[in-house]
């Protein structure tokens, strides 16, 4: 994994991963696939993954921190190109960034490319935070925000490599 073009607003992280970018997608795109994005550290929630994928369609999951502390977290699909792209704008229900529905725009963006390589799949995630979204809180969340997605795509590639 490598990490390029950190900014105050956006960061891109880059893996190699050992398998096909259709099974990559796949663990991307399906709700049967999806359980590695949970933290393995915090029990699994009862509620089942939300996924309709298409643009405009919603991926919802239940993330569960301890006893009070639970929220969804997800996106809405802006742009799907199976096998190659997926972008979403990412956010959280009651939680920062929020995720507006009303307002997409306001929320950061992530896109994920995926490109075959001799070795498997080069999956790259871009997250970008849009200039109208205030820079209150910012720093704190952006370190977090990079480290999460960084530990979260890393047990994708753990799996994979199992």
């Amino acid at each position: 994994m490598t990490n390029t073009n950190v900014g105050q607003r956006h960061f891109t992280l880059t893996w190699t991963l050992p398998a096909t970018p259709a099974e990559v997608f796949r663990a991307w795109t399906d709700p049967d696939y999806l359980d590695w994005y949970y933290n393995p550290a915090h029990p699994i929630p009862e509620e089942p993954i939300e996924l309709d994928l298409r643009v405009g369609g919603v991926w919802r999951q239940r993330m569960i921190v301890d006893e009070d502390t639970a929220y969804d977290t997800g996106g809405v699909y802006r742009e799907i190109v199976p096998g190659e792209k997926l972008v979403f704008t990412w956010g959280a229900t009651d939680g920062w960034p929020r995720l507006d529905a009303d307002d997409l725009d306001a929320s950061p963006l992530v896109t994920v490319m995926l490109s075959e390589t001799e070795d498997g799949t080069e999956l790259m995630l871009h997250v970008e935070v849009p200039e109208s979204l205030a820079d209150d809180g910012l720093p704190g969340w952006w370190s977090f925000a990079e480290t999460g997605w960084r530990e979260t795509v890393n047990r994708l590639a753990d799996q994979f490599a199992r």
